[in-house]
């Protein structure tokens, strides 16, 4: 076997290929991604960073786990530099341009209107285009042009009305997730309503019960309509807070799976939203999992004190940098800002967050600034 020409034509070529190689890989993970119609279906072709594997289930005899070969044509050290640096290349372009600016912003507080002292929320489901990263656009179902909808924030004992107008081409309802109210207004068509037709408007109205984290959704070909973005959140305050919820920055993140890829309220990375604290400043987490996977939530720097789950005060505050949040569930936690920095804040099921052509989907970061 004669030895390899070492020349900067042969380096070049071989960057070339490496560069499409990785390049490929991360556009079959973005396609099985934006696919997403299962968990089978996204986990399976979220993780091709290993070769095929043979017959057996043993990895392909040419390859080996750095992804060279191994057999008639070793690589060379510039070839194998080349290509590290062509894979380094697009993690560092996806982290310089986070946030990247896309068409959109979701989970927006929305003022109700006070009629008689009841308080009104109007909103319309619609079918449009969404831009979940930059250059991005998938068909959307939104509440009032947000995906996710618009936060509704009640206090305990309030009255509630809220007015759904259907403007999608299919019947919808709403239900409130984790609200105790009473049966006609659950949301759920054929147990305690009929569907909202196509043109048709529903009222839901209530006296807001249990105060927490909750939240809103369709409840009628649920997996398509609360995938496509009919969802949002529903935060009933309580009559007296407790000590530690006296908090500085309240934030609200809601995590999705379905037919948009991975996203964090609406968009994946680079897209997404850092969360922004000062030195020293109290940060409320409210984790509201609208999806159909679990995502063990992972923030760097400093340590999670959970709180409340679905709404309810734990018996003892706990913590943890990790927090396991599975669909329909909420966990709010207490981060107590106090290492300054940028630090990383994503799902830890990997391939929901990072590929050979860098980060993407369900990431974000928390700022701490000085």
């Amino acid at each position: 076997m004669s030895a390899p020409h070492d020349t900067q034509t042969e380096t070049v070529a071989a960057s070339r290929r490496d560069f499409l190689r990785f390049s490929a890989l991360g556009l079959a993970a973005g396609a099985a991604v934006a696919a997403c119609g299962g968990p089978g279906n996204a986990e399976s072709a979220a993780a091709p960073a290993a070769a095929a594997p043979a017959a057996g289930g043993m990895p392909h005899p040419d390859t080996n786990h750095t992804g060279g070969t191994i057999g008639a044509h070793p690589r060379t050290p510039q070839q194998v530099r080349a290509a590290a640096d062509a894979m380094d290349a697009h993690h560092e372009a996806g982290i310089k341009s986070f946030p990247a600016k896309t068409q959109g912003k979701g989970n927006q507080k929305m003022e109700p209107r006070i009629e008689n002292g009841v308080k009104v929320f109007e909103l319309t489901a619609a079918a449009q285009k969404w831009e979940t990263e930059p250059g991005k656009f998938v068909d959307a179902f939104a509440y009032n042009g947000q995906v996710p909808g618009p936060q509704i924030w009640v206090k305990e004992g309030e009255r509630v009305r809220i007015v759904v107008k259907n403007n999608l081409e299919q019947s919808t309802a709403v239900h409130f997730h984790g609200v105790e109210v009473p049966n006609d207004q659950d949301g759920v068509p054929f147990i305690t309503q009929p569907p909202i037709k196509p043109g048709e408007t529903y009222t839901y109205e209530f006296t807001a019960p249990n105060p927490g984290s909750h939240m809103y959704h369709s409840h009628h070909n649920a997996a398509e309509q609360v995938g496509k973005g009919l969802l949002g959140a529903f935060i009933i305050e309580p009559r007296e807070k407790r000590a530690i919820e006296n908090v500085d920055v309240d934030y609200v993140m809601i995590i999705n799976d379905g037919s948009h890829g991975y996203t964090i309220n609406g968009k994946g990375f680079p897209a997404t939203e850092p969360i922004v604290a000062k030195l020293g400043q109290k940060l409320r987490v409210r984790f509201m999992n609208e999806g159909m996977m679990i995502h063990p939530m992972h923030l760097h720097g400093m340590h999670m004190t959970v709180i409340d789950k679905d709404g309810w005060p734990q018996p003892q505050p706990w913590k943890c940098d990790t927090i396991n949040v599975a669909p329909g569930e909420r966990w709010d936690v207490i981060v107590n800002c106090n290492n300054p920095g940028t630090w990383a804040f994503h799902c830890h099921i990997l391939p929901h967050a990072e590929m050979p052509n860098g980060m993407f989907g369900m990431v974000t970061a928390l700022v701490v600034q000085p």
